[in-house]
């Protein structure tokens, strides 16, 4: 969004008017925000999966990873892996800013008693929505990197043909936990959260303080800055879960059967610089991506009733 959102406390952002709080308004909001969130930041989803899991001397780069992809396999190809997060970031985004808006209503009223929630609280209620939404976004992200790392010529005939295939190919083969693959890694890479939330509080109240920017666009900074946040603090252990989640499930082809060899196996490959391999096309996404989404968020939050 994964790669992998948007949020705030009752119309999830303190830059919103308080309202009496709908356990469902985050859900439904969050649809809009992950479609848009798709249009805008999955062809660079794509050039980063593909840095992330290629050997070392097959791109030289983000530019060049591009150009190959459209030279070889088409301008569509930077949108393969699209139908999974297209459907899944619609129910990845509902889930995760849904349950969002419900922990931090939940920890307001429990924890804080009735209090304003501060950077810890809204934190927190980040992790335990990302925890939540990586049932839902393990599986989905699993298919959406397989089509993604489908290195073939136009006209050859791929692996998978499509999401739905690839999914068949999974469970029968390996059943419900192959299409789980790498649950644990997406635990742990959205455990992370607790930045990207307790940032966009931050510069939430900020830019109320000191600007006199409208609240929609203070939704779309925040969005954005915080995004970039998060993924400056969890790209590495992002690398590692694409790493396991490509692996072979075939018994005897494995490389990586725990999270920890996966983790040496960068290392070793690359050094420490292994672990922000497709960084630039990441980064470069996530404002637009995440700002465009949380801006959509907020706005479909204040129409709903």
């Amino acid at each position: 969004m994964s790669l992998n959102a948007k949020e705030t406390v009752s119309a999830p952002s303190s830059a919103a008017p308080q309202r009496e709080h709908s356990p469902y308004r985050g859900f439904v909001a969050g649809v809009f925000s992950g479609v848009s969130k798709l249009a805008v930041g999955h062809p660079f989803d794509t050039i980063k999966v593909r840095l992330q899991t290629s050997p070392p001397d097959r791109f030289k780069g983000p530019l060049d990873c591009l150009l190959k992809t459209c030279r070889n396999e088409g301008v569509r190809a930077v949108y393969k892996g699209a139908t999974p997060p297209l459907v899944g970031w619609m129910c990845m985004d509902s889930v995760m800013l849904g349950s969002l808006h419900n922990y931090r209503a939940l920890i307001k009223e429990h924890v804080y008693k009735g209090q304003p929630l501060d950077v810890v609280g809204h934190g927190f209620a980040g992790i335990l929505a990302g925890w939540t939404v990586s049932f839902i976004a393990a599986p989905v992200e699993h298919v959406k990197a397989r089509l993604q790392v489908q290195y073939h010529r136009v006209g050859q005939k791929p692996r998978y043909n499509g999401p739905i295939d690839c999914t068949k190919q999974l469970l029968k083969g390996h059943g419900i936990p192959g299409l789980y693959h790498g649950l644990c890694s997406t635990l742990l890479f959205r455990t992370w959260f607790f930045a990207w939330w307790g940032s966009y509080e931050v510069f939430t109240q900020m830019f109320k303080k000191h600007t006199d920017l409208s609240g929609p666009a203070i939704n779309f900074w925040a969005g954005g800055l915080s995004a970039q946040v998060f993924w400056i603090t969890s790209y590495p252990s992002d690398v590692i879960k694409q790493r396991i989640m490509t692996d072979p499930l075939e018994p005897g082809e494995r490389k990586f059967p725990r999270w920890k060899d996966a983790a040496k196996a960068v290392y070793k490959e690359n050094g420490w610089k292994g672990y922000w391999r497709g960084f630039v096309p990441c980064f470069l996404r996530a404002f637009p991506a995440n700002a465009t989404a949380l801006f959509v968020f907020e706005a479909v939050m204040k129409v709903l009733p």
